[in-house]
């Protein structure tokens, strides 16, 4: 399996401390990304090496997270880790972009997710824009796959400004059901797309104040993430 590492959060999985792992690989170029190093790793790791850092880490560990890159490329590695995570008992976390449906089913279908994130980069008629394929479609589906299972899902929604407008994201609200929606701090460091580094960072406010906006239209918990404030509920 191909993983680009490993690291202990207390904010990939709220109000859990988290071990979570970078899978390798995704498809998509979304101009925004921030783990673009992931892209094209080919750094192995056999799944001994997986359960020994899960391991070493158990005792002090409310759950396990697996982000990426795009996780769902390599399933079969995806639903191994998970099994071993609640053979230990602990929660588990999926990030995903939600372009691969049928593999997302396929662990839904085990029982052996409590969480999922998944990230939303506009409304789904304008996909190409933001990670250079039509796969809103696919998103869309997963989202409403999930709604059928017994697991949190949290949708997330990186702000750019000068990818979206106020406008996408009021729309956007209308099309989704979930049980959180985080509007997350576009950071113009590390950037997939090297002309994103002089776009100005949202202001916390101005997300705030979005935030407030939506809230009325969307029947879940309302959430802001940025650098200078964290993670605010509105």
């Amino acid at each position: 399996m191909y993983i680009g590492g490993s690291v202990i959060s207390s904010v990939e999985f709220h109000g859990n401390m988290s071990l979570v792992f970078f899978m390798s690989k995704c498809p998509l170029a979304c101009r925004y990304c921030h783990n673009a190093e992931l892209l094209d790793d080919n750094t192995e790791w056999s799944f001994n090496k997986v359960k020994h850092t899960i391991d070493t880490s158990a005792d002090f560990l409310d759950a396990v997270v697996i982000s990426g890159g795009e996780p769902l490329l390599q399933v079969d590695a995806v639903i191994q880790i998970l099994k071993y995570v609640r053979q230990l008992g602990l929660k588990t976390k999926l990030d995903t972009s939600g372009i691969y449906p049928d593999e997302l089913k396929k662990i839904l279908d085990l029982n052996i997710l409590d969480y999922i994130s998944l990230d939303v980069k506009t409304v789904f008629s304008k996909y190409r824009k933001i990670t250079g394929s039509n796969v809103g479609f696919q998103v869309k589906k997963s989202m409403d796959l999930i709604n059928e299972y017994d697991v949190c899902l949290e949708i997330r929604t990186t702000f750019v400004p000068s990818l979206h407008t106020k406008k996408d994201i009021k729309n956007l609200i209308g099309d989704i059901k979930a049980d959180v929606y985080t509007l997350q701090q576009f950071r113009n460091k590390n950037v997939l797309d090297p002309e994103l580094e002089n776009v100005e960072v949202p202001n916390p406010h101005f997300l705030s104040k979005l935030a407030r906006e939506i809230k009325p239209y969307f029947d879940g918990v309302v959430k802001v993430k940025t650098a200078e404030f964290g993670e605010e509920i509105i």
